[in-house]
């Protein structure tokens, strides 16, 4: 494999994983916590974002060292049934991931012109449709300049209001500090490691970097493309952090305390009375680039779990369609938009293990690394974080049986 001469042409992978990282859940589960709680859960996304450095750059250097993305890895080394019941799990959380992207879309577009969520939900379907055909029909390298093009319009979007908004930085920065208040901050927390550590992102990264960087054995090629992977990752996740921090500090500041700001759309509506209707305008334009680049990407990790764990490949275009009726069924029905999105985080924070310690595990396989396996350190760093994941998880679960049954 030849391998270009700048730096720049080998970035973009993590670009279009780093989506993930900035869709709709974000904003719902982002804007909850700096409307209800201030500054305090800040820390929770400081750290939910140096966690998915660590994860994602694993995930894409799995797959340039071993030239097999994470599920196919799993699914020549689980047992038939296992992997089945594992394929199960992981296509629920895509299904999740899918949801939230829609039905964040279709926010966007009834809150831009007024369409009902059915029919703007409908179209963000058949948009992505349109984006998933560019990588079906040109390749990898014209569908990341698309989602790339696309952050950029998500990052304008959800930074412009930081820029007039009132943030207390003194207070911003106590929000540093590790600390809850009481079990409804555990939940939003756990929503927001969901919205932020998204499992069908590590799926998807193994895949996506060696589809970009295909297979090679010199030493001295991987070494350079595991470098150039750690500036992609970095960039990347440094960009998706600085959203999510500013859609939370710019819910503290002017949402704080506001009735009706329990949904998007009532924040929005808040955001456009306290800053103005040209940052509520672009604050809507990148909620609905944020839903139809997710909901491309999402697409895109489903095609590939399957395809790696049942060995069936779908057309991502059929996929599109099949995976759209769950989200527009939803937004049919009635359900609170903004509550499904919340609720669809923390299914996703529970699907967090399931990916992330297999890929620890891989990772740190001399069988399957070689040479690369991961350093005690990194080992000793991936367990403690796969711990704590573990241990808001099954905070959560509890938490939430309490509160259905207490």
């Amino acid at each position: 494999m030849r391998v270009p001469a700048r730096l720049f042409f080998l970035l973009g992978p993590a670009f279009v994983a780093a989506i993930a990282y900035v869709d709709p859940g974000n904003v719902a589960a982002n804007l909850t916590a700096g409307a209800q709680y201030g500054y305090l859960l800040v820390w929770v996304l400081v750290a939910a974002n140096a966690i998915a450095v660590f994860i994602q750059y694993q995930s894409a250097k799995l797959g340039i060292v071993t030239g097999s993305s994470l599920p196919e890895l799993l699914g020549t080394r689980l047992g038939k049934g296992t992997r089945r019941a594992f394929w199960v799990q992981a296509e629920l959380v895509a299904a999740a991931t899918d949801l939230a992207e829609v039905i964040g879309g279709a926010i966007a577009l009834n809150l831009l012109f007024g369409l009902p969520l059915p029919l703007g939900g409908l179209i963000v379907g058949a948009v992505s449709i349109g984006i998933l055909s560019i990588q079906s029909r040109r390749g990898q390298r014209p569908f990341e300049m698309v989602i790339l093009g696309l952050l950029g319009v998500i990052a304008i979007g959800f930074l412009a209001g930081l820029f007039v908004s009132p943030v207390d930085w003194g207070a911003a920065a106590g929000g540093l500090v590790p600390r809850f208040d009481g079990a409804p901050t555990v939940l939003l927390a756990a929503s927001m490691l969901g919205a932020t550590v998204m499992p069908h992102a590590i799926y998807l990264h193994s895949a996506l970097a060696r589809d970009r960087h295909g297979t090679n054995e010199s030493p001295a090629v991987v070494t350079r493309l595991l470098r150039a992977t750690k500036v992609d990752v970095i960039a990347a996740l440094v960009l998706a952090g600085a959203v999510n921090i500013a859609m939370l500090l710019l819910a503290a500041a002017s949402l704080n305390g506001v009735d009706g700001t329990d949904t998007i759309a009532g924040a929005h509506a808040a955001i456009t009375s306290a800053l103005g209707p040209v940052i509520g305008v672009i604050f809507a334009i990148g909620l609905l680039a944020s839903g139809l680049a997710s909901t491309s990407v999402g697409s895109y990790a489903g095609a590939t779990i399957m395809a790696g764990l049942l060995k069936v490949r779908i057309p991502l275009l059929t996929r599109r369609v099949i995976t759209l009726i769950p989200a527009i069924v939803i937004l049919a029905v009635g359900v609170e938009p903004t509550w499904a999105l919340v609720v669809s985080q923390v299914f996703l924070s529970l699907g967090i293990p399931f990916a992330m310690i297999p890929l620890l595990r891989l990772t740190g396989s001399r069988e399957v690394m070689g040479e690369r396996v991961d350093g005690m350190r990194v080992r000793v760093l991936g367990i403690v974080i796969a711990t704590l994941v573990v241990a808001l998880n099954a905070a959560l679960v509890v938490l939430t049986i309490g509160r259905w049954f207490g």
